[in-house]
C-alpha cells in the first residue's frame, strides 16, 4: 500500500471540521432555563391566562398551529388565543413529556401531551386531542424565548 499524501490531508481535514462543528455540551442551567420557558408557556395556557407570556417570545417569533402560519406572538395572541380562551371554560394538560437538546445559542424542543377543553357554553361537547409541540428557542443576552413555536393535535386514539 502506498502512502498518498493528498489522502491523508482530505482525511484530517475531516476529523479538524468534523470537531470543530461538534455540538458544544448545554449548561444544566440552560437546560433549566429552556425547560421553564416551555412550562411557563404551558402552564399559562391551563390557567387560560397568557396575559405574562409575551416575555416568553421574543418579537420577532414565528408561530405555526396546525397547519397554519400565525405570525409573530402579539398577532397569535390578538387574533386566536385571546378569542379563543374567551369561550374556554378549561384547558387541561395531561402527561406532557418533554425533550430538550441545545446547542450553542439555540434550543430544539419537543412536547407531547395529551388535552382535554372545556367550553363555558356546557351545550359544546368538550375537545380532547393528543397534542405536540416543537419549538425553537434563541438564547439572546443571556436570556431564552421562544423564536419558533409549532403545534398540532388530532383526535385522542384509544390504546392498542
Amino acid at each position: 500500500m502506498t502512502f498518498r499524501p493528498a489522502f491523508a490531508g482530505l482525511v484530517l481535514a475531516i476529523v479538524l471540521t468534523t470537531t470543530a462543528h461538534a455540538q458544544a455540551p448545554s449548561r444544566p442551567s440552560d437546560q433549566a432555563q429552556v425547560r421553564s420557558v416551555v412550562t411557563t408557556y404551558r402552564d399559562a395556557v391551563a390557567r387560560l391566562d397568557v396575559s405574562r407570556t409575551p416575555d416568553l417570545f421574543w418579537p420577532d417569533s414565528e408561530i405555526f398551529e396546525s397547519g397554519g402560519a400565525e405570525g409573530t406572538f402579539a398577532r397569535y395572541l390578538e387574533h386566536h388565543l385571546g378569542p379563543e380562551f374567551a369561550e374556554l371554560a378549561s384547558f387541561a394538560f395531561s402527561e406532557p413529556r418533554t425533550n430538550v437538546e441545545i446547542d450553542g445559542d439555540i434550543a430544539l424542543v419537543t412536547e407531547t401531551y395529551d388535552y382535554r377543553i372545556t367550553f363555558k357554553d356546557a351545550a359544546r361537547a368538550p375537545v380532547e386531542r393528543q397534542g405536540i409541540a416543537t419549538s425553537v428557542l434563541r438564547k439572546r443576552d443571556g436570556e431564552w424565548r421562544f423564536s419558533v413555536y409549532h403545534s398540532s393535535a388530532r383526535p385522542v386514539r384509544p390504546a392498542s
